[in-house]
């Protein structure tokens, strides 16, 4: 089987890490891929136009901070794993996470995304997050959400 996890490091997230631990617990067939999406940033058009090294910066974190937050799930799971053939690899991509999230199922042939459901933004407070509704909506395969 493949499990696909989608993680932001929010709550959930770590969640969604933990729940992915848990029912797969003793499956030695199952190949896990955690991926992190750093969304970048466009620089508005004046007449609000900002500095484009601020967004470069800006950029950048986003990027460190998938980065981390990848290390950290990958940690998790080796640690909880440590004793099965498991197949785990991490990937971070740069773009919108609704999107990426679905295509990156798409390419690796993943039968379930697990994924949070809601992380880190405006909407943080909401229900179900757009990322996770989004996701559930146009993903090829089973998803489960996480709380």
């Amino acid at each position: 089987m493949k499990v696909l996890v989608a993680t932001d490091g929010s709550e959930f997230s770590r969640a969604a890490v933990g729940k992915c631990c848990e029912m797969f617990n003793e499956s030695e067939n199952t190949a896990v891929r955690i991926i992190s999406v750093a969304e970048t940033r466009v620089p508005p058009i004046e007449p609000f136009a900002v500095s484009a090294d601020y967004f470069l910066e800006i950029n950048a974190e986003a990027r460190k901070h998938a980065n981390e937050v990848v290390l950290q799930a990958e940690a998790e799971v080796r640690n909880h794993f440590s004793d099965l053939a498991i197949d785990l690899t991490t990937k971070i991509i740069v773009g919108s996470p609704k999107q990426a999230i679905v295509e990156e199922a798409k390419d690796w042939g993943a039968d379930i995304i697990i994924v949070g459901s809601h992380g880190y933004g405006f909407w943080q407070k909401a229900l179900l997050g757009s990322v996770s509704d989004s996701v559930m909506h146009h993903a090829p395969c089973s998803v489960l959400v996480v709380r």
